[in-house]
């Protein structure tokens, strides 16, 4: 999937902007909060109906304006295929999202269309956050291609939110409702249970591999599913301590409790090495996510977002991960950094089309543009 142009206005401090962009990589290089970021999300936006970093849209509108809008033009992998994603809102109102001109009913139908992945700071949260951090990275990868998974996530969400606060009455809850929802809970969750298990069991090797080119073959790294699912009998796993959630007032055992065990060494790597090799591991795991998205959309790259990735990394794995995602079995890839001498240095040696675009004060400038 190709990103042609973006059209941005009032979208956090980026006031307006009409990009044309390389097919290939495009770097937008400026100090920190001049709004380098937000130029990516808003390209996550129009994949994701909400932006990557703040959950609330109505702070996404620039100060003192009534709206935001964002329009991206889009080609196929093959270039066959055009399609325009539009995405307004204004103060009050309820964001609209179109594709080529027809609304959303709901805007679940649109998560998938436009696969991206991005890679940012706060994926450290995949490693040092809670469980809901690693369990968000397997769905988000898996709700980009398959569907009712989504609605399984969505009726499992809504079972446990009504079983939650059944558990919270001072009145014992009736065992005939509990019943209800504890099924529901269970099929909804056992769909949730085996494509995550599947999507594991998939993600490990190629993670693992990534891991090792960028890396140098330095450390052993892997990754382990742990489920409550796995003891049996989701319905039996999650009747069986009704009496300790009534007594705790919530829900003790599910997939919503599901871990995703990440290893360095075969030791836990939150207590292991150091912030390169934590970072290491969550660029590598976001790469192989790449992988299974684009072999699951009949080889269609999606478009990855790097945002200052290179921050604590030594030039040896800064130079690999280039390297990587700028070979053939990447798409197209937008870079953000501080420092222009130092992509100048890295993009040089890559034999490919780019362009660098500066960014100050949430003016976007194309610098130069570059073919090989």
């Amino acid at each position: 999937m190709i990103l042609q142009k973006i059209s941005i206005i009032n979208y956090k401090n980026i006031s307006n902007a009409a990009l044309d962009f390389s097919p290939k990589i495009n770097c937008f290089i400026g100090s920190n909060g001049e709004g380098k970021t937000n130029l990516l999300d808003a390209i996550y936006f129009l994949s994701f109906c909400r932006s990557s970093n703040n959950p609330v849209d109505a702070q996404i509108i620039r100060h003192a304006q009534d709206f935001f809008m964002l329009e991206g033009e889009y080609l196929d992998g093959g270039g066959l295929e055009r399609d325009v994603v539009h995405c307004a809102m204004k103060r009050g109102r309820k964001k609209q999202m179109r594709l080529n001109g027809k609304a959303y009913r709901r805007l679940s139908e649109h998560i998938g269309h436009i696969p991206v992945v991005m890679i940012s700071p706060s994926d450290t949260m995949l490693i040092d956050g809670g469980g809901e951090d690693r369990r968000k990275l397997m769905d988000v990868v898996i709700a980009q291609y398959d569907r009712p998974y989504i609605e399984a996530l969505a009726t499992y969400g809504k079972a446990l939110q009504q079983r939650n606060a059944l558990l919270k009455q001072e009145a014992e809850p009736e065992d005939a409702l509990m019943e209800v929802l504890e099924m529901q809970m269970a099929e909804a969750g056992t769909v949730v249970f085996r494509k995550r298990k599947e999507l594991v069991e998939e993600l490990t090797p190629i993670f693992q591999g990534i891991y090792q080119d960028i890396s140098g073959n330095k450390e052993e790294v892997s990754l382990q599913y742990i489920s409550h699912a796995q003891r049996g009998d989701l319905l039996e796993v999650i009747r069986k301590d009704r009496r300790k959630d009534l007594a705790v007032g919530h829900s003790l055992h599910g997939v919503h409790r599901d871990e995703l065990e990440m290893l360095l060494g075969g030791y836990p790597l939150r207590r292991e090495g150091s912030q390169g090799q934590h970072k290491t591991y969550a660029i590598a795991l976001k790469l192989a996510q790449f992988n299974i998205l684009k072999n699951t959309r009949r080889r269609t790259a999606p478009i990855l977002l790097l945002d200052d990735v290179f921050d604590k990394l030594d030039a040896h794995r800064v130079e690999q991960i280039v390297r990587l995602v700028a070979g053939d079995q990447y798409g197209q890839i937008f870079i953000t950094d501080t420092n222009r001498e130092h992509l100048d240095s890295i993009l040089r040696h890559q034999l490919t089309e780019y362009k660098i675009f500066a960014v100050e004060r949430g003016e976007i400038t194309e610098k130069t543009e570059h073919h090989v």
